[in-house]
């Protein structure tokens, strides 16, 4: 045994000694026998033994493995000394008891006995064992009782913190600790705090508890109390409790009200941690509440003037001002020119082109810009603003710029199956029709010609100021071939092509000097019969051009059916020139004749109807 443990039982003893009644003095037994007593025979045995009996019955009958309850005798900074009604004290280390940190002498304790006597001839206790053994019991009971109890924070843990109870390892949410956001966990750890148990998993052995718990019932009637007292308008102070991204909580001293985003200023606001920070106090005034849901809703701009009633007084429709861009849209722009002052840049005053485009085009948010006040509504507190007002509308004056016949280089914006439209400056667009891109090719769909953002030369054809239009072309910057072509492909010339396209009515023929020509089927036979085929070169012979349509109709088979009709032609006149001088020689014999020559003359003549049927047959062959 330490000297420190003889020091404290001896100072429970004399505590002991203490509250024994006072023993009376009296006068020494003058036949004692010291000689006896030296020699330990002064009381018989049998008074002996009567007398150590009636000292057993004045001790609690103690057995070990027990759970009995005892008393706090004394304590110190590392032992506790119990008194159980042994005929020794035990001494239990305080770290059993520090989840009590109120424990006291006079304090009535559970204890475990190990042992009743151990080699030195201590009593061993356990408070520890004793909570252990009994712990199950007691958590159930406290739950069942919704009774208060007293648990150590021993530690951190993923979503919370683990507390001892009753020798229990109990698991306390973050969310139970308390009613407000807890930021720091680790501030708790070492603590002994009063919790409620909340539930219990009998099949795991799973513990959960709350601080929270404890406090809501007593927060609940100072809710109660608080909102009973509010008023709309009135104004109070409060803490930021919580920041989030649609607004701001704020304690009011036991009840919560929420400052949404759009009550925390007259201006724009992204997030509300640009203007408050936590546990900052400000004054609030109460927009309304619910004493049902114990809702309220704050305001903290409704304690300034609104910027609208501010507004200079002097500040109207046409007036230039200056503003920031605080937030963008596909349709427009708004721009703070005062905190909380705002006006729409509509995406159609922003500039005097005529096609479509996103506002994100022309600015970007945070942009510093000017524009003019197109509408101003005081009491609706709207304005509307435009920055194409800054420049002068081109098409006031179009004609003295861009006048018909004039000459100019635009930009391709977009594309129709009918034409091109082209920017030539901002605000002044165009239209290039697909039959003025060019005077020979057949252009099916712009794109064949050219593309998006592409550049190109276009001359002024007719101006519509009223729909704020230009009629353009590209093939006018050249002299119209077809005038030259006109005295190149006369009807019945034949010129060299190559098929490049062959479809069901005919095909496309490429002729010289890029113009293309069109062959039906039945023109595209071939001398031996077969059909002409897609990049084949031959003669081809015009059969009709028509300069107001820009047509020229050829045919392949024209060129060696003409020259078979030519060489008959040329054949039957030889033939014809032939009996017009037999018959000429015939009559002038005629004139010579006689009565004996008629018999010749017959014989002449069945000849020369011989002749004439077998040049007949000659030329069905």
């Amino acid at each position: 045994m330490s000297e420190e443990q003889k020091e404290m039982q001896v100072e429970a003893a004399e505590k002991a000694a203490k509250k024994v009644a006072p023993v009376t003095t009296a006068e020494p037994e003058e036949n004692f026998d010291w000689d006896a007593y030296e020699n330990d025979a002064v009381v018989p045995a049998s008074e002996k033994d009567a007398l150590t009996q009636k000292y057993a019955e004045t001790l609690s009958k103690v057995g070990e493995k027990e759970v009995v309850e005892g008393t706090v005798i004394s304590m110190n900074k590392r032992e506790v000394v119990v008194n159980i009604g042994y005929k020794s004290d035990g001494i239990i280390s305080l770290n059993e008891f520090r989840y009590n940190p109120e424990l006291k002498v006079g304090d009535k304790v559970e204890v475990y006995v190990e042992t009743q006597e151990d080699k030195k001839g201590q009593l061993t206790l356990s408070h520890k064992q004793a909570r252990a053994l009994r712990s199950w019991d007691r958590v159930n009971e406290a739950l069942e009782k919704d009774e208060i109890i007293k648990g150590f924070v021993k530690c951190r843990t993923k979503g919370g913190m683990i507390v001892d109870v009753f020798g229990i390892e109990a698991f306390l949410p973050g969310s139970q600790i308390d009613v407000k956001p807890i930021r720091d966990y680790d501030v708790y750890v070492g603590k002994t705090m009063e919790f409620k148990v909340v539930k219990i998993n009998q099949e795991f052995k799973n513990v959960v508890v709350s601080h929270k718990a404890l406090i809501e019932a007593e927060l609940e009637q100072q809710k109660k109390d608080i909102i009973s007292k509010l008023e709309k308008g009135q104004v109070l102070e409060g803490t930021v409790k919580n920041i989030t991204s649609y607004g701001v909580f704020i304690d009011l001293g036991g009840v919560d009200g929420l400052i949404h985003i759009t009550d925390l200023s007259w201006g724009r606001v992204n997030h509300p941690n640009e203007i408050v920070t936590l546990d900052q106090k400000l004054n609030v005034v109460i927009l309304d509440f619910d004493d049902e849901k114990k809702r309220i809703a704050l305001g903290l701009k409704q304690l300034t003037p609104h910027p609208w009633d501010a507004l200079s007084a002097d500040l109207k429709v046409g007036d230039t001002v200056k503003g920031k861009v605080v937030v963008m849209a596909d349709y427009g722009a708004f721009v703070e020119i005062a905190p909380g002052v705002e006006g729409l840049i509509h995406v159609s005053e922003m500039s005097w082109s005529q096609h479509l485009r996103s506002a994100q085009d022309f600015m970007k948010v945070g942009d510093e810009v000017e524009a003019v006040v197109l509408t101003l509504d005081r009491d609706e507190r709207k304005m509307s603003l435009g920055i194409k007002q800054l420049k002068s509308d081109p098409w006031q004056n179009i004609e003295e710029k861009y006048g018909v016949g004039t000459k100019h280089t635009a930009t391709v914006r977009n594309f129709t199956n009918f034409g091109v439209f082209v920017e030539i400056e901002e605000g002044v667009d165009g239209l290039i029709h697909i039959s003025d891109l060019s005077w020979t090719k057949k252009v099916k769909h712009p794109a064949e010609f050219t593309q998006i953002g592409a550049p190109i030369e276009v001359v002024v054809l007719e101006i519509d100021k009223e729909n704020r239009r230009l009629s353009l072309g590209h093939k006018q910057l050249e002299e119209n071939p077809w005038d030259v072509f006109e005295t190149i492909f006369t009807v019945d010339s034949v010129h060299e092509g190559t098929i490049t396209e062959i479809f069901d009515k005919g095909a496309v023929v490429a002729l010289p000097y890029g113009v293309e020509g069109f062959a039906t089927p039945r023109h595209l036979v071939k001398e031996d019969g077969s059909q002409a085929k897609v990049d084949e070169k031959l003669e081809f012979k015009v059969i009709e051009f028509n300069k107001a349509a820009k047509r020229i109709i050829v045919s392949h088979s024209r060129v060696f059916e003409d020259a078979q009709k030519s060489e008959e032609k040329a054949k039957k006149n030889a033939e014809e020139k032939s009996t017009k001088k037999a018959v000429k020689q015939v009559k002038e014999k005629l004139e010579k004749t006689t009565l004996g020559d008629i018999t010749e003359l017959a014989a002449l003549k069945e000849q020369m109807t011989a002749d004439a049927a077998a040049a007949k047959e000659e030329n069905k062959d």
